[in-house]
């Protein structure tokens, strides 16, 4: 079965920093760009970062440059996302996805397979 599996989400305070885990089984993830997203309570989905399958090219929005990190292990099959100086705002649950592309560069669109995502709540 392909899928993939996000871990690593909890209730943290403000300030406080998370390590996100995306583990692919069924399939091996050097053939794909990742993508990690995440969906806030009453709110659209969000391209957060993205990593080319080499891992030699990343991407992040706006209000993550400078505290987030994504990186990837292609021997583990995994994808990490390293989450610091987290805000109130950065509350949500937060899902990775592949995309099967070899490419330089990475995006947020055309995604092969989602994860059910892992929940995040950054409160004091």
């Amino acid at each position: 079965q392909l899928q993939l599996v996000e871990s690593g989400g909890d209730l943290i305070q403000p300030g406080g920093s998370l390590r996100l885990s995306c583990v692919a089984s069924g399939f091996t993830l050097a053939s794909y760009a990742i993508g990690w997203f995440r969906q806030a309570p009453g709110k659209e989905r969000e391209g957060v970062s993205c990593i080319s399958s080499s891992g030699g090219s990343t991407n992040y929005a706006d209000s993550m440059k400078g505290r987030f990190t994504i990186s990837r292990d292609n021997a583990k099959n995994t994808v990490y996302l390293q989450m610091n100086s987290l805000k109130p705002e950065d509350t949500a649950v937060y899902s990775c996805a592949a995309r099967y592309y070899s490419g330089y560069h990475c995006s947020y669109s055309g995604m092969n397979y989602w994860g059910k995502g892992t929940l995040v709540t950054v409160s004091s």
